[in-house]
């Protein structure tokens, strides 16, 4: 008996790309949403409340890609395991998964919430701003063992095709925090006004209530219920294999965000005006990012499977049907983007010089975003397959001798500006791109997978 099957749970979910992925999307678009929230309502306490809140939310995002390294792996791990019908070996991948972040998140909250000073002061927050930023980040970070232990949850139950109870959470949590906030922040109910202790507070409660929720359902859909005895002879086979995927992912994921942070660096030398545009700019990518990505989850979701079952040409043609949508998607909302980049930016900036830098940058993003589709996309696939160490080799030549340095020549050396600096990015998301398409169509990755097919597999 299947442990669904053991709880009465018989639903099965749609296994198909739009079932899988708009689930996926407004999901992403809710994770966006809490810290827009946040920093909302923080903003009508003082400007140096947003502050500390920004500084201190930068690093506990950092955090947030290690515990990442296990959840991307548990979702491939399990994905294989569900395709190759093992079903004791599902159980113990995603027990080992769970123990592993609950560990790992209760040793980063217990330091965070003992060294808070210490680490903003590391991040340069300026005195002034402590007291704010040690209240958030002692109470938000000292619960990330709760965020770690959701993510994957999460996995585990996306993996098995259950997006929408990732989606249906985050919204209650979102709800949840809305109401905190409102109450804690600003005094209601006879309450005294928190200020940022308000936002902690509500931030800390409705993650912890998130993750129970996902325990439940945990338990109601799959019947699982991790137990640490089960693991003898089990746990470093799956744990191997976990951060084989989801190591060289968080890797990949860090020397990105490294070279933006240089590139950023290059934008401030240009001045206030290209920095704010640049803000602004990134407000729009990250609007139109969350549909590549979110087919990028579903895609893996799928590819695992069909790998998994020993069903490679199915996980070949699927690759493909996934990028040629997602191509079609970004185009079509880098076009909306390119034409409408002025309301849109006009809707934050009211500077003329500001609007008209962003504009023409989105302008490039047309150029940009098909490219950068192929990496979310195609990474992810090869990524479900088990060959996830090519992404991080070409990331990290293609990153740091390409889009670094062409970013620093365009932008500050021929004097191009913004526009050069996305001249840059354009390359090397078109470049990593198309390397990871050649990658994928020479079947580099067959032979990769994580668990052997079961018996029965046929190609299709």
């Amino acid at each position: 008996m299947t442990p669904a099957a053991a709880t009465g749970s018989t639903i099965r979910p749609r296994l198909t790309l739009f079932a899988l992925t708009w689930p996926i999307f407004i999901e992403l678009a809710l994770h966006v949403l809490t810290g827009t929230v946040d920093t909302f309502m923080v903003s009508h306490v003082s400007d140096a409340a947003v502050a500390a809140l920004g500084v201190s939310n930068h690093m506990l995002g950092l955090l947030m890609t290690l515990f990442n390294v296990v959840g991307t792996g548990a979702a491939v791990v399990i994905g294989q395991l569900l395709g190759a019908r093992d079903e004791r070996g599902v159980h113990h991948a995603a027990t080992v998964a769970l123990l592993a972040n609950a560990v790992v998140g209760l040793v980063v909250s217990a330091v965070l919430a003992l060294q808070a000073p210490t680490f903003l002061g590391w991040m340069g927050l300026p005195p002034a701003l402590l007291p704010d930023g040690v209240t958030f980040l002692t109470l938000v970070g000292g619960g990330l063992a709760a965020v770690a232990v959701s993510l994957t949850l999460s996995a585990i139950l996306r993996a098995h095709g259950y997006t929408r109870d990732g989606m249906w959470v985050t919204l209650g949590v979102n709800v949840l925090n809305i109401v905190g906030n409102l109450v804690l922040v600003f005094g209601h109910f006879g309450l005294p006004a928190l200020g940022v202790l308000g936002v902690a507070i509500s931030t800390l409660v409705s993650r912890i209530v998130g993750m129970l929720v996902l325990f439940h359902l945990l338990h109601r859909r799959l019947g699982l219920r991790p137990r640490i005895a089960e693991l003898r002879g089990h746990w470093r086979g799956h744990m191997a294999n976990v951060l084989h995927i989801g190591a060289p992912s968080a890797g990949e994921n860090l020397s990105w965000f490294a070279m933006f942070t240089l590139v950023t660096t290059f934008t401030a030398q240009l001045g206030a005006t290209a920095l704010a545009a640049q803000t602004y700019v990134m407000q729009a990518v990250g609007l139109m990012v969350i549909f590549s990505q979110s087919i990028g989850a579903g895609t893996e979701i799928l590819i695992a499977r069909q790998v998994g079952a020993g069903r490679r040409e199915a996980a070949y043609r699927q690759l493909l049907h996934s990028l040629r949508l997602g191509v079609l998607v970004a185009t079509a909302l880098a076009a909306a983007m390119a034409v409408g980049g002025r309301a849109f930016v006009g809707a934050f900036s009211a500077d003329p010089a500001v609007i008209a830098l962003a504009a023409s940058v989105l302008v490039w993003s047309l150029v940009l975003e098909p490219g950068r589709v192929f990496n979310l996309v195609v990474i992810n696939a090869l990524r479900a397959a088990g060959d996830a160490r090519f992404p991080l080799w070409v990331g990290l030549l293609s990153t740091w001798g390409i889009a670094a340095p062409l970013a620093w020549l365009f932008g500050l050396h021929f004097g191009w500006g913004l526009v050069g600096i996305w001249w840059a990015l354009s390359i090397d998301e078109w470049v990593r791109g198309l390397a990871m398409l050649a990658r994928w169509r020479s079947r580099a990755w067959v032979g990769k997978a994580l668990v052997p097919p079961p018996l029965a597999a046929q190609p299709a």
